[in-house]
């Protein structure tokens, strides 16, 4: 599937991440990432290795054990990045709910 801009393919993402414990388990793997990241930054540069590891390593297993489909990141790893970082904002936000039903998705909560 090819997609023009990352608006085209964000509705492509949510549809690959239509369960809550899908979207939990990314939210984890994607703040643990975050969280090494930075510690690489100011400790030690191959910490990113674990980030990464931990971070790729818990979607791809919400993917194949939870959602029972292909991590969109093997054919859109920018876009796939991004969507992940906007997935974890808009849940820290509590406004993922609101995304959700605007894109017509079942709800990962009931907080809004």
């Amino acid at each position: 599937m090819k997609f023009n801009n990352f608006e085209e393919f964000w509705p492509f993402y949510m549809n690959e991440h239509s369960k809550p414990a899908t979207r939990w388990v990314h939210f984890v793997g994607t703040m643990s990432f975050n969280i090494l990241a930075v510690l690489a930054i100011f400790l030690d540069w191959r910490i990113i290795f674990l980030g990464l590891l931990l971070g790729y390593g818990l979607a791809w297993c919400s993917h194949f054990f939870i959602e029972m489909n292909r991590p969109a990141s093997f054919k859109h790893p920018i876009w796939s990045a991004i969507a992940d970082e906007k997935m974890v904002l808009l849940m820290l936000t509590r406004k993922m709910d609101r995304e959700l039903r605007r894109l017509q998705k079942r709800p990962a909560y009931n907080f809004d």
